[in-house]
């Protein structure tokens, strides 16, 4: 019987590509395991593209996690810190655990949970913490096998799973709308939640009501989309480390979060913008530091994005 590495992470679509290199690291340590990933089942067509789990075990967040099965060889909390999450986990009956250590639970061994550590890094010295190689920067995702609505298209993603993060509808218009005047085709994009949104978005810009695709696309193919765009310019969302796993050039506007915990890589092709104030991720409106990032500067961050592919064609050095 094929042994078994069960991994909780029962969050988003930034949560689980952050987490890429350390499931890829649990690949390569266990090659001949089944390895288990307990997250919500919209993430279940991006696994293909991560190319290190065999099965997803629809779990649509930590309270809900449940594990039938037999007991498993390894199970690893890339959740939280605990107890919950780690609690969780035992219930399972794994013959080893790995997570961080919980005052709440002395007999938990492991690492201490760091403030502030990039989320892609906590993961990953989470697991040499317990002699599991993990390479931080493995974060590249296979190419998907869907086709893009948009191919070439500048990808303005004006939504965030929380209000604090989203920057004002207007600057986003401000924006798509030089885009279009410079003969950039441009699409809006979000959840069906999102609609309303893109379209003042798109109102505002005076563009078209067909390029919004906001509540138009699957998983699979908002991935394509991100794939093959020329340009991404969203704020701190899943969209953007979709970006950061294609390789496609992006501008990342950060508030209330610090890049440093959330941002993409240290790469030319990604500009994360941030004013350097931290707030309230779960606050009703637009962080403070947020609004400090202009339109103007934001637009020219687009600007040197786009000069700077056009001099370096996609596939080419950075």
């Amino acid at each position: 019987m094929t042994s078994t590495v069960l991994v909780l992470r029962a969050l988003g679509l930034g949560d689980l590509l952050t987490a890429v290199p350390a499931l890829r690291g649990l690949r390569r340590a266990h090659p001949g395991h089944r390895i288990v990933l307990a997250a919500p089942r919209g993430l279940g067509p991006l696994l293909p593209l991560v190319d290190a789990v065999d099965e997803l075990h629809p779990t649509p967040d930590m309270r809900e996690f449940d594990w039938p099965d037999a007991p498993v060889e390894l199970a690893v909390n890339l959740h939280g810190s605990g107890p919950q999450s780690t609690t969780a986990l035992r219930a399972a009956r794994p013959r080893r655990l790995v997570t961080h250590a919980n005052p709440a639970l002395p007999d938990v061994e492991g690492p201490r949970w760091p403030s502030g550590e990039h989320e892609v890094r906590r993961w990953c010295r989470l697991l040499r913490h317990h002699g599991i190689p993990a390479d931080h920067d493995d974060l590249r995702l296979r190419p998907p096998d869907a086709t893009s609505p948009a191919p070439d298209a500048v990808v303005v993603h004006p939504g965030a799973s929380h209000a604090a993060r989203c920057w004002p509808r207007e600057r986003f218009a401000a924006l798509a709308r030089w885009l279009a005047a410079r003969g950039r085709r441009v699409v809006i994009t979000g959840g069906a939640e999102e609609r309303e949104r893109a379209h003042q978005v798109a109102a505002l810009a005076d563009l078209p009501p067909e390029s919004v695709l906001a509540g138009r696309t699957a998983l699979p193919e908002l991935a394509a989309l991100v794939a093959s765009a020329r340009l991404v310019v969203c704020g701190d969302t899943g969209v953007a480390h979709l970006a950061t796993g294609f390789g496609t050039p992006s501008v990342v506007l950060f508030g209330p979060v610090s890049p440093a915990e959330w941002g993409p890589p240290e790469d030319p092709n990604h500009v994360a913008l941030w004013t350097g104030t931290v707030g309230d991720t779960f606050a009703d409106e637009p962080d403070p530091g947020l609004l400090r990032l202009t339109t103007d500067e934001v637009i020219e961050a687009a600007a040197a994005q786009l000069d700077r592919c056009a001099a370096v064609p996609r596939g080419g050095p950075p």
